[in-house]
């Protein structure tokens, strides 16, 4: 007990008394609503057409409609670790737990039966809404007068000033200041704010280098001196990796709960729930209102490749990447998509060349990427990806498959440097075949970084962070610039 006017006869009392807990912002730091919300409109989304209609006929109709609607899982429900370790504590005292929350009795209990601590649970149903004062009225009606309760809101003000004691979870200065002129404080627990580095983490800025394939064919065409297109290509940049960021997002929120059974990706920003979802939403369109001015300002055709791109991200979210191999199919051509709006934003043709070497090296990228989640699940003992159709009996197949790839995106570019055009617009194309063996290396060294688990995240990222690429990608990019500027005879 940390409050000064507590004295020793009022802390016994209190520490007799049951301890009423919210759920939503309290003992998860989420909205189980919103969760589940998100869980219909991305698998029944002719359900989620009914929702105006639901919340005509009152919020406790509504919750029970979503909740008919969804299935929701409490086992890989964010918790604050902190006060659940606090109600363990109490429980072994002896204490009588409740669990008294305005989410749907549906969730509730669920919630109640993972975690096996609650002696109640006081929830919503189809007729009543248990929040404030309804809240209020069933915790007497189920304890009496004498209880402490648990809670983060304004919306628990009412509560906390007929308890005996409070413990704030969260809660804003303001909400603590009030809270305090009226009400003994049991226990705080400290607001935990997410930070830049969170909402950076979030937005996955990391994975903005994906958009440095728009510059590709500014380079190939040797026009990068040009500050016009340059500027034009910043643009771009931003414009992409600002929808890039909107589409992780959804993409996340549509991915909670696989994220969270997954063993690296439910520390992300929003599985985790260090992110509240309706932030995120928010954060999401404002990105992408940003990205659509953006690309309007480059070019109408930019815009719509913009969109395209959008919309194949989307579709790739919602249906696509629960198929085994059109997931990375349609992964590659995601990648070769941003070379193509690069051409189209400084209104240059992109090759037939560099076209047909972007679909073999990028099909081989994304399944360097989903063999290296594959490893890693075997080597925790699990035989299959949640939501995707992957399993770990598949590395068999995709192995050679990607490898084969790789060495395809090789041969292209070998037919390439023979190519009349390439003879003729460099100064000395012999030497692209450094640039050739430059490939086989980098290319080998991903997929055996793959087989020793050491590929985490996204490959491109990867290469970004790991010294031997970087080193291997600057070594290629300085001989193409060598073999268009330099006649070999003067080396």
């Amino acid at each position: 007990m940390n409050h000064p006017s507590i004295t020793s006869d009022t802390q016994q009392n209190i520490a007799l008394a049951p301890l009423v807990v919210d759920l939503d912002g309290t003992l998860t730091p989420t909205d189980t609503l919103i969760e589940s919300i998100v869980h219909v409109l991305k698998h029944k989304p002719l359900d989620a057409l009914k929702f105006p209609f639901r919340i005509l006929k009152g919020r406790a109709a509504f919750k029970e409609f979503v909740a008919s609607k969804s299935s929701f899982s409490a086992e890989h429900l964010p918790y604050r670790a902190a006060l659940l370790g606090y109600l363990r504590c109490e429980k072994e005292k002896g204490r009588r737990l409740i669990l008294a929350t305005a989410a749907h009795r549906d969730i509730a209990d669920k919630v109640a039966k993972h975690l096996d601590i609650f002696d109640a649970v006081l929830a919503s149903d189809g007729k009543k809404n248990l929040k404030g004062a309804a809240k209020l009225d069933a915790i007497r009606a189920s304890v009496g007068d004498s209880f402490v309760y648990a809670g983060d809101s304004a919306a628990d003000l009412p509560i906390w000033k007929a308890t005996q004691a409070a413990i704030l979870v969260g809660v804003s200065p303001s909400i603590a200041a009030t809270v305090r002129q009226s009400t003994p404080i049991e226990h705080e627990f400290p607001r935990e704010d997410a930070g830049v580095r969170t909402w950076l983490r979030a937005l996955r800025v990391h994975q903005w280098v994906k958009n440095l394939l728009l510059f590709v064919p500014m380079l190939t065409a040797f026009s990068f001196l040009s500050a016009d297109k340059l500027t034009t290509m910043a643009m771009a940049f931003f414009a992409f990796s600002l929808a890039a960021s909107a589409t992780y997002l959804v993409n996340d929120l549509l991915d909670l709960e696989s994220d969270r059974a997954h063993p690296r990706k439910r520390r992300r920003p929003l599985a985790s729930a260090q992110i509240p979802v309706v932030k995120a939403i928010v954060v999401a369109a404002g990105a992408l209102a940003v990205a659509l001015i953006l690309a309007a300002a480059v070019s109408q055709n930019f815009f719509l490749m913009l969109l395209l791109y959008l919309g194949l991200t989307s579709l790739y979210s919602w249906v696509l990447k629960k198929y085994v191999l059109i997931d990375v199919l349609t992964l590659s051509m995601l990648y070769t998509l941003r070379i193509l709006a690069g051409a189209i934003a400084i209104d240059v043709t992109a090759s037939s060349w560099l076209l047909a070497f972007s679909v073999f090296i990028f099909f081989s990228l994304a399944l360097v990427k989903r063999c290296a989640e594959l490893v890693a699940l075997g080597q925790m003992g699990q035989d299959a990806t949640r939501g995707r159709d992957y399993r770990v009996t598949d590395l068999v197949v995709l192995w050679p498959l990607g490898v084969g790839s790789a060495l395809c995106a090789v041969v292209v570019f070998g037919l390439f440097i023979s190519a009349e055009d390439t003879q003729a617009r460099y100064a000395s194309p012999q030497l692209l075949w450094l640039v050739a063996i430059g490939l086989i290396y980098w290319l080998s060294r991903l997929w055996i970084k793959s087989a020793r688990g050491e590929m985490h995240d996204d490959p491109i990222v990867f290469a970004v962070r790991d010294f031997g690429s970087r080193m291997s990608v600057l070594a290629m990019l300085a001989t193409t610039l060598a073999a268009h500027f330099l006649i070999l005879g003067t080396l």
